[in-house]
């Protein structure tokens, strides 16, 4: 299964692309106060794009043996990719106020930067790993 790392880490990659982009492009339009922002379309491109990222990742940790909760940056990612998902459904959905919408979107974009730089340098505290070590 490990010769198949590349190209399951590549999926992976381009699905945290994907999703991310049509995350902007829906909390832009929610900007825009359009009407397609929760557009049927756009909600189950949402759903099969992160899926598939779920479904990679999964496969990533078990064929590298790295599990959250036994490797710190791992577990970071996770327990702020629930943050992200609480704060993308604020943003699109839930917010009561236009206020609360443009604040939980812009945290979500945030801990996205984060979760991201976490995953590049493999530390828990992700830009900031030089001040940890």
């Amino acid at each position: 299964m490990i010769a198949y790392y590349p190209q399951i880490k590549a999926v992976h990659v381009h699905a945290i692309g994907l999703s991310f982009a049509l995350f902007f492009v829906r909390g832009l339009l929610m900007l825009m106060r359009s009407k397609f922002t929760n557009h049927a379309a756009l909600r189950y491109a949402s759903y099969c794009i992160d899926t598939t990222l779920l479904a990679a990742a999964l496969i990533l940790a078990v064929m590298l043996h790295q599990y959250p909760f036994v490797h710190a940056w791992l577990t970071a990612k996770v327990l702020l990719l629930l943050v992200y998902i609480v704060l993308g459904t604020l943003a699109l959905k839930r917010a009561k106020t236009r206020q609360a919408q443009i604040l939980a979107f812009i945290a979500a974009c945030l801990t996205f930067a984060m979760i991201f730089a976490i995953a590049r340098v493999q530390h828990w505290a992700g830009p900031f790993a030089s001040l940890f070590r």
